[in-house]
């Protein structure tokens, strides 16, 4: 899995920071999650394919999670987008989306499949993964997500030896879950093969820090967290969290790493709140406009 971030301010573009956006690209799949304003111009910047996005995930429909829509969806055309985009989203999200690309003449059109969510749920599955979702509390309805890859079976090979197998057509089945035989002699599958757990990547973003959101990040590789203030600002208004925020609730979720995205213009720079933030989680990283992380 590879985590590209597009976007990593919070309402406005800075210098240094474009709106909110997120890509997750794993095997043939291309996860966006949100499309600030701008969002194509840092696609075409980062060298990725726009045809590689697969699926849009919308947090919300504040304006710095998607005014880059129209603009990625000429960006597609314009690229020869043959697939049809997934769009997922909370409540409304097909009424905003329709009135968002009506307010300009496309010079082609994208096929769409519009997906609303209006509850916490497993929302799609195919061999690979799993992608979940979880209202959380903003202003407006808003989502998080989680990609979660399946378990898989890996072969002991120290145990197939001694049945003289280590390459073999079988082994595959052996990882499809099944007991195989092999030159007359059965071979048990849950003693031949360890199980590998699967990746978990979940994303909180513009919500206040309720305590139902650690269980559904639980046991995250990665937990993209909003970050929107430090702690000496947490009564500012909005519906955010702060760094030391997300620092507990990666830590009350057991999740690995911690990336802070999201951040106010007010900060330059994120490395004060990084460096906050490690007192509480030490897996903690700042998202900047461009990094990549391999999950």
């Amino acid at each position: 899995m590879k985590i590209t971030f597009l976007g990593t301010s919070a309402m406005l573009p800075t210098k240094e920071r474009n709106p909110s956006s997120i890509l997750i690209e794993y095997k043939s799949d291309g996860l966006l999650i949100d499309c600030g304003e701008g969002t194509q111009k840092q696609i075409r910047m980062a060298g990725i394919k726009p045809t590689k996005i697969t699926k849009l995930l919308i947090t919300h429909f504040h304006g710095d999670h998607i005014l880059g829509i129209p603009g990625l969806m000429q960006s597609l055309v314009a690229n020869n987008y043959e697939g049809v985009l997934e769009v997922y989203g909370p409540e409304k999200t097909s009424y905003y989306l329709k009135n968002l690309l009506k307010g300009f003449i496309a010079k082609g059109i994208v096929k769409i499949k519009v997906y609303e969510l209006k509850e916490n749920k497993k929302f799609f599955e195919n061999k690979d993964f799993t992608l979940s979702c979880k209202k959380v509390k903003h202003d407006i309805p808003c989502l998080a997500y989680s990609l979660k890859e399946k378990d898989t079976l890996k072969v002991n090979i120290e145990y197939t030896k001694k049945f003289g197998l280590t390459q073999h057509p079988l082994l595959g089945e052996l990882q499809k879950g099944k007991s195989i035989s092999y030159e007359g002699k059965k071979i048990d599958v849950k003693k031949a093969t360890v199980k590998k757990p699967g990746r978990k990547i979940s994303i909180v973003l513009d919500t206040l820090p309720e305590p139902s959101i650690a269980k559904f990040i639980e046991n995250s590789d990665v937990l993209i967290c909003d970050s929107t203030w430090d702690e000496r600002s947490k009564n500012k208004k909005g519906f955010h969290m702060t760094n030391l925020d997300a620092a507990k609730m990666a830590k009350k979720s057991k999740s690995k790493k911690l990336i802070l995205t999201h951040f106010s213009q007010r900060y330059k720079t994120a490395e004060e709140l990084v460096k906050e933030a490690k007192k509480i989680f030490k897996e903690t990283h700042e998202a900047k406009d461009f990094a990549v992380f391999n999950v």
